[in-house]
């Protein structure tokens, strides 16, 4: 679980799927009893005490729960309301998707289930930093650097061509991520519009893709956010 301060006030925190039944259960513990309240994009949760936790639904929209599905407890044990248990059901279903991504000095493309990586690839083209010098020197390498990012990009938009779409039928979702000038210049790419037409939110802020980055992409665009605002 991570948290930082959020605009506006109050505070995010970040709850892998599995951990947010008993996250709902504890602020009920230490708030009073909670009422919750669906929203298009967000499940509110009014504890006694006037705390509040807005949950963001990943992968929208929430689907109603139906009847005994997802209580989120047994006898003797914290029962969550029926559109908590709802949410709970809906962050733990195991889906597919597509990650894509991109920035200049590398990337990734790879297919989930659940958070186990089932294919992926990931590269890297040199793209040099901006030249200090002036005049026709400068221009020269800011041409061949231009040259040297498109290539980049393309490789990068070559990679989602072989990997993503062969399992575009399996996909429910494409979740993007890198650098957002980079992704933008993707989406050029007519290739690529049936991926970006499943695009799903939220943005993963990465570094340099590489494998490992690649492989904890789950632990991103799975996670529940939060913001929590005490009373």
């Amino acid at each position: 679980m991570t948290a930082g301060p959020a605009a506006g006030g109050g505070r995010w925190i970040s709850v892998a799927p599995e951990r947010l039944a008993g996250w709902i259960a504890r602020f009920a513990e230490r708030h009073g009893a909670i009422e919750a309240v669906v929203l298009p994009d967000l499940v509110r949760l009014d504890a006694a005490d006037g705390a509040v936790a807005e949950c963001h639904v990943p992968f929208p929209p929430l689907r109603p729960s139906r009847d005994g599905e997802g209580d989120g407890g047994h006898e003797g044990e914290f029962r969550l309301p029926p559109p908590a248990a709802a949410l709970v059901a809906h962050v733990c279903r195991e889906r597919t998707v597509g990650v894509l991504l991109a920035r200049l000095g590398g990337h990734a493309a790879g297919v989930f289930a659940g958070a186990r990586l089932v294919t992926g690839k990931v590269g890297s083209r040199q793209v040099h930093g901006r030249s200090a010098a002036g005049g026709w020197s400068q221009q020269r390498f800011a041409r061949r650097r231009d040259k040297q990012s498109a290539e980049a990009l393309g490789a990068a938009a070559d990679v989602a061509v072989r990997v993503l779409l062969p399992r575009l039928a399996d996909l429910e979702a494409v979740v993007l991520g890198g650098d957002r000038r980079s992704i933008d210049e993707i989406r050029r790419d007519r290739r690529l519009a049936p991926l970006f037409a499943l695009e799903t939110g939220p943005f993963l802020t990465v570094p340099d893709p590489r494998l490992a980055v690649l492989e904890g992409a789950p632990a991103l665009f799975r996670a529940v956010r939060i913001r929590v605002i005490d009373p």
